[in-house]
């Protein structure tokens, strides 16, 4: 039985994956952990999800350490914000417990600092922008594409609902930096963050990446590969964030066997790469 807490657990994707994992054989809910201080402390996290009681209590993020220590859960579960993800993956990390994130945002210099904490306790962690597993088979495409379609001028265009706080997407940036590099591009100089005004004439090496929000949109994402006379466009969409919570039982039941000490991705749970 593969044991389980989550951070972020009475959010939107949190409460879908407990209900989620409660109808699997193989694994069960040990912590569920809430904002720091959060007043569903001591609350069942069954009944504030909706599914009844199921003997978890929700404990403030203050307390993860002394959880974690306590509850000796297998895995984590990360949905929550980048400045947080940061120090719930330290913290997870230093306990040995080991991760899953979909926690999006995450800066440059955030990834070096979690890669040296993973690699120092030796866990085991899947980190990925986009958990569905569409999404990641969408990442496949996009990198045979884009060898193929070398030549053609290529714009990102993804669109999310009016809550989501980050933009890019995390999915778009990730589907940039898999073009960037199989063509030969430097990732910090050639990303066009949408136009205004008077835009001069494209640069050939140009890739655009465009944000839009609204509504409950989910996530769209189109990949668009266009050369002379002719387009080829590329998209995902995601009807439901359940898509998102199957890749993370996928992502749960691949961590506990993976390597030590390296961030694995949907890629590798997959098998795709």
């Amino acid at each position: 039985m593969i044991k389980v807490a989550l951070t972020g657990a009475n959010g939107i994707i949190g409460s879908k994956i407990i209900k989620t994992i409660l109808k699997q054989e193989d694994m069960e809910v040990v912590a569920a952990i809430g904002s720091p201080n959060t007043p569903l402390e001591g609350m069942d996290i069954g009944g504030v999800t909706g599914v009844g009681n199921i003997g978890v209590h929700v404990n403030g993020a203050q307390r993860l350490a002394e959880v974690l220590k306590e509850r000796k859960p297998d895995v984590l579960i990360d949905f929550t914000i980048a400045n947080a993800a940061v120090d719930i993956i330290r913290t997870s990390a230093d306990c040995g417990v080991n991760l899953v994130v979909g926690t999006t945002g995450i800066k440059d210099d955030q990834l070096i600092e979690i890669k040296k904490s993973i690699q120092e306790n030796k866990i085991k962690a899947v980190i990925s922008p986009n958990m569905a597993v569409g999404v990641n088979v969408f990442f496949k495409i996009v990198g045979t594409l884009a060898n193929i379609l070398n030549d053609f001028d290529i714009e990102i265009i993804e669109t999310h609902h009016n809550h989501k706080v980050d933009a890019p997407s995390g999915t778009a940036l990730k589907a940039y930096e898999i073009i960037a590099e199989v063509l030969g591009r430097n990732k910090d100089e050639t990303c066009a963050y949408g136009r205004q005004g008077m835009v001069r004439a494209r640069n050939t090496e140009e890739i655009g990446i465009h944000a839009v929000r609204g509504g409950d949109i989910v996530g769209d994402h189109t990949l668009l590969f266009s050369g002379e006379g002719e387009r080829i466009e590329i998209v995902h969409r995601a009807h439901s964030r359940q898509s998102f919570v199957t890749g993370v039982i996928k992502a749960v039941r691949y961590v506990v066997g993976a390597p030590e000490g390296k961030i694995s991705d949907m890629g590798d749970v997959m098998g795709v790469k």
